[in-house]
């Protein structure tokens, strides 16, 4: 059974999850040999006694297919089941039947804006979207492709098609088209319209999340706080580490992170949880992209080499990072695999018209557009992976499951907008005395942030601190840390934040985070009073 209330929530049974993984196993030949490989198994039981039966079976569930298949589908689970959604939401649109129908018209303006933005630089600058590179060049970028920071080192003329300001500016703007400016239909309704979004949709209230974030309470044990005591417990998370890792089972990797992942199996446990062990077939996946990048040269290469002079070059903690940044960003921006996380979005790939042609493409074959900030979301993992292929797989995976809904319209709890929401509200809930300061000389609170979500802290936080946060992203599965975080740093500096009077000194307060302590934080703004 489906059904569909008020907000678009979905309710999927099931026996449709079921019949959707097998038909996404059918899709995908991998997979499906390994449903084979564990299925030879049984068949030769006919006739077999019931312990021959129970040992055979016993072999199946030990089987390393059988524990990657099942790897396979925890970690695609989430995803199917907001495709499910998404197709139930689609079919709605088309009708002009759906609540959140205004969402997608407003991405669907977004994408036009951004695909504008594009064409528009690139007539201005006299740069085509794409050409062939020549056999000289084409030759020196794969031979100076360890070191592509001195290859593409001049610098650009070209600007970021958008940055975290462009994206609020078009959030805020949202109207829901039957809500009048008060709402009584969803939680904090008194409150609602003191923010700067105001829109009818449901996020976690401050108990919702104490429950949902149980596993972080202060009684708890954790890796960022309690290891830096003396004590046993990180001799005993460690062999914890150990056993989950001998276990190669993603779903014991996504709770064990819930705490926290001790120094030297971060870079395992976290390829285990997104069930991104590296292949023989990545590799030559990816020796496949540095060839199209050698072949093709794309506008959004530009960019790239702009996101890197802006970005990671001008970054104290990243700026050693920048080859790896090409050597990530470049491919990334050729990958078709890309593409599957829109059929879990309420957007669409960009597309181009080419000169003498009414075909339309995709553009880039990836369907991301670089923006400014976007190597933050790669750069934290380049203290774990030294292996660009595996650092590959890896942020192709965090994308695809997380880092897209920090830059596309949803209402999705993890989505930007529902983050910004999530905020907005917990804020008043806990800070109502700094919110209303705030406000009475104009300032915004989500102003001040929305930069922390939209990069996931990644740049702002010192690099260990980034990374145990993210530990939490992949434990619960879950962006919504990132708003109680903000909150957090907000109670965190309240006795400077209530002595302020302007915009700048706002910021100001809110400038320098790299000593800020996250799980401390997370634990004082939830779980004391």
């Amino acid at each position: 059974m489906i059904r569909l209330n008020m907000y678009d929530h979905f309710v999927i049974s099931q026996e449709i999850m079921i019949c959707e993984l097998f038909k996404a196993i059918k899709c995908n030949r991998i997979e499906l040999n390994l449903l084979d490989d564990a299925l030879l198994l049984l068949d030769d039981l006919k006739g077999a006694s019931r312990n021959e039966i129970d040992h055979v079976c016993q072999l199946l569930l030990e089987g390393d297919s059988f524990q990657a298949l099942k790897n396979w589908a925890f970690t695609h689970k989430p995803t199917i089941l907001l495709q499910l959604k998404q197709n139930i939401a689609n079919e709605h649109y088309l009708n002009n039947s759906c609540c959140c129908s205004y969402l997608k018209k407003a991405q669907v303006s977004w994408e036009r804006k951004m695909l504008r933005s594009l064409n528009s630089m690139c007539q201005e600058l006299g740069i085509p979207l794409g050409r062939k590179r020549s056999k000289g060049h084409k030759e020196a970028v794969l031979q100076n492709w360890t070191e592509l920071s001195v290859f593409f080192n001049k610098q650009s003329v070209i600007k970021p098609v958008f940055g975290p300001k462009d994206l609020l500016d078009v959030l805020t703007s949202i109207k829901h088209p039957q809500v009048r400016s008060t709402f009584k239909d969803y939680n904090s309704s008194m409150t609602a319209t003191w923010g700067l979004i105001n829109l009818p949709i449901n996020v976690k209230n401050l108990s919702d999340l104490r429950r949902f974030y149980e596993p972080l309470h202060i009684k708890n044990p954790q890796i960022g706080v309690d290891d830096s005591l003396p004590s046993t417990f990180e001799l005993v998370h460690e062999q914890e580490a150990k056993e989950v890792i001998s276990l190669d089972s993603s779903e014991r990797a996504q709770q064990f992170l819930r705490r926290g992942c001790p120094l030297g199996y971060r870079a395992r446990l976290w390829a285990l949880c997104l069930n991104a062990k590296v292949t023989e077939h990545d590799r030559l996946y990816y020796e496949q992209l540095k060839s199209f990048v050698a072949e093709n040269e794309y506008m959004t290469d530009q960019l790239i080499c702009k996101e890197v002079q802006l970005t990671a070059s001008n970054d104290d903690m990243h700026f050693v990072f920048c080859d790896y940044t090409y050597q990530i960003l470049l491919p990334f921006t050729r990958d078709q695999t890309v593409l599957s996380h829109f059929k879990t979005m309420l957007g669409s790939p960009p597309r181009i018209i080419i000169k003498n042609s009414k075909e339309t493409y995709i553009y880039p074959p990836s369907g991301v557009i670089p923006f400014h900030g976007f190597s933050m979301y790669m750069l934290p993992l380049c203290y774990l992976y030294d292996d660009p292929v595996t650092l590959y797989v890896t942020f192709r995976q965090l994308y695809i499951r997380y880092f897209y809904k920090l830059h596309t319209i949803s209402d999705e709890n993890s989505g930007i907008l529902c983050l910004c929401l999530l905020f907005e509200r917990l804020l008043q809930t806990k800070e109502p005395e700094i919110f209303f300061h705030l406000k009475s000389f104009g300032a915004q609170p989500v102003r001040f942030i929305f930069k922390w979500l939209v990069r996931a802290f990644s740049g702002f936080l010192a690099p260990d601190q980034v990374l145990l946060l993210w530990d939490r992203i992949l434990g619960f599965d879950s962006l919504e840390i990132l708003s109680v975080l903000a909150v957090a740093i907000f109670s965190y500096r309240r006795t400077n934040l209530l002595l302020v009077k302007t915009n700048a000194d706002v910021e100001a307060v809110l400038a320098d985070l790299t000593s800020i302590r996250v799980i401390s934080l997370l634990q004082m703004v939830m779980f004391t009073n």
